[in-house]
């Protein structure tokens, strides 16, 4: 049955953020989350939910309409799951991966879905111990969605760069900044989304990868950025857990006004250069490898470019999107990051001091501090 698109007639925003669940003592992960489940409050069922292995949890937001609403929304769910995590010797980790926890020592979350994927997808699912930011954006067409996926192509290396926080894997140093990108992409249905022509191509492809039994639902396709017929948005996915709040809310900014402005683009009929997707993919690599030290590809004159260079012309054209939309001062949190690195910086430098995985756990902690309380002014 073909799938309708709920439109969604503002830029509405929901933000999904997977964090590790480590214990307080050892700062390796723990598959404790039913203690943070079982306090859960029955008004956040939805809210604050398990995900694929019990050492992580996934807080989501209700539907915001500006960037100060994601903050205040996650404001009070961090606090309260802070506290019952305190009362039980546990905290969260703010990382794309766990430096140090092995992999095959995590458990599967109870449900049907996960040991679906677990049994299909074998030795590639058991290793998807990593954490990521997903944010949502309302638009106000299936058509749209799916163009979006493609216009979107030229501006996911720079928001992978930007919050890239995977350097190390296993007790590894892996030579990435977001090793967890590398391994989403070891999914069939993950990594760059696939060109489509409008909301009824995508339906097709839907409906025939269910019917051969290729995946089950739409919610095994793991794009990069994939339309949400049911919540009337477009996701994008390619994010690494962040290492602060403030890091996450700029990020959340830089997408509303991204998503803003292509939307009006798209109703004006403003021809946009198509991305190639080989370029892109070559982009995405150099993310994946230095983030915001990486040289990317500019699509409109084909020259190698600082990524920084890319940030800053980003964050430059989205300024007035963010006045509109109110969230000029969160977008101006990605300044810090353009100029000192993204949270992989912060895990590289601890680990070149120390050689010590602990000492990079906690420089983790210490960067990510109260993410419930309102961020301070520089």
């Amino acid at each position: 049955m073909p799938r309708k698109f709920i439109p969604s007639p503002e830029h509405t925003i929901g933000v999904e953020i997977e964090l590790g669940l480590i214990d307080r003592n050892t700062l390796e992960l723990s598959n404790k989350i039913d203690c943070i489940l079982d306090a859960c409050p029955e008004k956040w069922n939805d809210a604050v939910k398990h995900e694929f292995m019990q050492s992580y949890c996934e807080f989501n937001t209700g539907v915001c309409n500006t960037v100060e609403d994601v903050r205040a929304d996650f404001a009070e769910k961090f606090k309260w799951g802070y506290d019952i995590a305190e009362a039980n010797g546990q905290t969260f980790l703010w990382s794309g991966t766990h430096p140090s926890s092995n992999w095959g020592d995590q458990l599967l979350s109870p449900g049907e879905r996960y040991e679906w994927l677990m049994q299909t997808m074998q030795y590639v699912a058991r290793r998807l111990v990593v954490f990521g930011l997903h944010v949502h954006i309302g638009v106000d067409s299936g058509d749209k969605a799916i163009q979006m996926g493609d216009r979107l192509l030229r501006h996911l290396p720079t928001l992978l760069a930007l919050s890239s926080n995977s350097p190390h894997w296993g007790g590894i140093d892996t030579g990435l900044s977001s090793y967890r990108s590398k391994l989403m992409e070891s999914l069939p249905t993950a990594g760059q989304p696939e060109t489509l022509r409008n909301w009824s191509e995508y339906n097709w492809l839907i409906e025939h990868l269910m019917s051969t039994g290729f995946i089950h639902t739409a919610q095994e396709i793991w794009w990069d950025v994939r339309p949400c017929p049911h919540f009337g948005t477009i996701e994008l996915r390619i994010m690494d857990t962040p290492i602060c709040m403030k890091h996450l809310l700029g990020l959340v900014a830089v997408v509303q006004c991204i998503v803003a402005g292509i939307s009006e683009d798209i109703d004006r009929g403003a021809y946009l250069y198509d991305s190639h997707p080989m370029i892109a993919r070559q982009n995405k690599w150099q993310a994946a490898r230095y983030g915001m030290e990486a040289n990317f590809v500019d699509f409109d004159t084909m020259l190698a470019v600082p990524a920084r260079q890319v940030a800053r012309r980003l964050v430059d054209h989205c300024a007035p999107w963010a006045d509109r939309l109110g969230c000029a001062k969160e977008l101006g949190y990605l300044d810090g990051i353009i100029e000192h690195g993204s949270g992989a910086a912060v895990q590289k430098k601890t680990y070149r001091k120390t050689s010590d995985m602990k000492q990079v756990v906690q420089s983790v902690l210490d960067a990510t501090g109260k993410p419930w309380e309102p961020i301070a002014d520089d």
